[in-house]
């Protein structure tokens, strides 16, 4: 896909991460509950700033947060993320780190009442991905009717750092919805 630099989706140009991430994750459906899960921790985290930024500290997320094991996480003491979040491998925003653990108590609620994360992150959706066959970024929506239910409902289940936007980014992804531009070789490949 290097010839095709030019055809690539904008947003991520400017940085070999970050067409590494556009070319190999973003809009790939995944249906795996503990991924989403991650992923979607790594998009609130993302809330006020640029996924790039993110994307800089996603292995010290992953190292902090014990590869995004709700389990593991539910269980940390305010101590332990109090230290967390002063430590400059993350974003120090302590509502933020704060929120990971909120959601992780959240994500095994869901399980312990027998709710599959991604059977409910999918039913967004219709559990089949959204092709928006969209041509020009200026199409891409920054939220949704779909995102707008599905924060309203993370929230009424605990989550934190979900808002609409949040979880549009997040739908886009996580593979829901492929906004790959028409025009980036991508977009036919997870279509």
């Amino acid at each position: 896909m290097a010839d095709s630099l030019d055809l690539r989706c904008s947003w991520c140009q400017g940085s070999d991460l970050y067409r590494h991430y556009h070319d190999t994750e973003w809009g790939v459906p995944c249906r795996d509950s503990m991924q989403l899960f991650e992923l979607l921790n790594l998009e609130g985290q993302q809330a006020g700033l640029s996924w790039i930024t993110i994307l800089n500290k996603r292995e010290g997320y992953r190292q902090l947060f014990a590869g995004f094991d709700p389990v593991k996480i539910a269980r940390f003491t305010d101590a332990k993320l109090d230290k967390i979040a002063s430590n400059p491998l993350i974003v120090r925003h302590r509502q933020k780190v704060e929120s990971i653990r909120s959601n992780a108590h959240a994500w095994l609620a869901m399980r312990e009442a027998g709710q599959d994360f991604s059977e409910f992150v999918w039913s967004y959706v219709n559990h089949e991905a959204i092709d928006n066959a969209r041509t020009c970024m200026s199409e891409v929506p920054a939220k949704t009717d779909a995102s707008t239910a599905m924060s309203k409902q993370l929230k009424k289940l605990g989550f934190a750092f979900v808002g609409p936007t949040t979880c549009y980014a997040f739908m886009q992804a996580g593979g829901m919805v492929n906004d790959h531009l028409t025009s980036c070789p991508r977009h036919p490949e997870v279509a």
